[in-house]
């Protein structure tokens, strides 16, 4: 049997269609919401450790960096101290004042060089010191974070185990529903979902109002609702509104709002004394 086009479909099928794929993918946002924030959480806690990562490999290479520093100074003051003490036997065999002079200003030379190494490397050290506590505590951040991202890590995946099954469920039931419906109509209701906070697409009529953003609706437009001729959509919001008696919604007379079944609620208590 050929599988009957979705744009053929009667307004009241398509709209009923598109109310099932509503209550399937608000379900899945449910299911989504019991996680809370523990994602975010998760992928901040893996950014921050990635930067302390880079941070501690940056400070452990301008660590070598000064390491590498002082041990080129050292060997500058070593051939310095040769050069000192070369010059300063060559001065007991001068034969001329020039000879004597020149000698003084090497000697006075290599004295001024070995100061200045000495002194670049202890500031090469004081980096090196200061450096080493930031890297120790960096380190220390580290191993916090990364224990933190267990615990974090292992709390939402016994969230996600949990949810796992019905999710899976929920998201081949929406995958079929969205295939016996309409494209364009399909693109302007997910297109509507992502534009609102609570992600409803499509609502019904409450209290004679959106049941999207409760702003009032015309009578003609309500009636135009409850005939289910044409798609209708709340000229504040934007969401599709469909009449709560195709919805498949008892609304009570005297509130106007849904009406809760007992079975329902005493499925939540019986869950809740477990």
């Amino acid at each position: 049997m050929a599988k009957k086009d979705p744009a053929e479909m009667p307004v009241e099928d398509k709209l009923k269609t598109l109310y099932q794929l509503q209550s399937t993918l608000s379900a899945i946002d449910e299911k989504r919401e019991l996680r809370g924030e523990l994602p975010l959480e998760v992928e901040d806690l893996e950014d921050e450790i990635a930067g302390l990562e880079t941070r501690i490999t940056n400070i452990e290479r301008e660590v070598n960096e000064y390491q590498t520093a002082v041990t080129m100074k050292r060997g500058e003051i070593a051939e310095a101290n040769v050069s000192l003490e070369r010059y300063k036997t060559q001065l007991n065999e001068v034969k001329n004042n020039r000879e004597y002079d020149t000698l003084t200003k090497e000697i006075e030379f290599q004295s001024l060089e070995i100061e200045l190494c000495e002194k670049k490397i202890k500031e090469a050290q004081a980096r090196i010191n200061d450096k080493s506590v930031e890297l120790e505590n960096s380190r220390k951040a580290l191993e916090e974070r990364k224990a933190d991202l267990d615990l974090k890590k292992n709390e939402l995946d016994e969230i996600m185990e949990e949810t796992r099954a019905e999710e899976e469920e929920l998201k081949a039931k929406a995958k079929d529903l969205e295939g016996k419906i309409e494209l364009r109509l399909l693109q302007s209701f997910k297109r509507i979902r992502k534009s609102v906070r609570n992600g409803l697409g499509i609502v019904y009529v409450q209290r004679d109002a959106c049941g999207g953003c409760f702003n009032k609706i015309p009578p003609q437009r309500q009636l135009d609702v409850k005939m289910h001729k044409k798609i209708i959509v709340c000229e504040y919001c934007g969401r599709i509104i469909i009449d709560p008696e195709l919805a498949g919604v008892k609304i009570d007379a005297k509130t106007g709002e849904e009406k809760k079944t007992r079975k329902r609620s005493t499925t939540r208590r019986k869950k809740t004394e477990e």
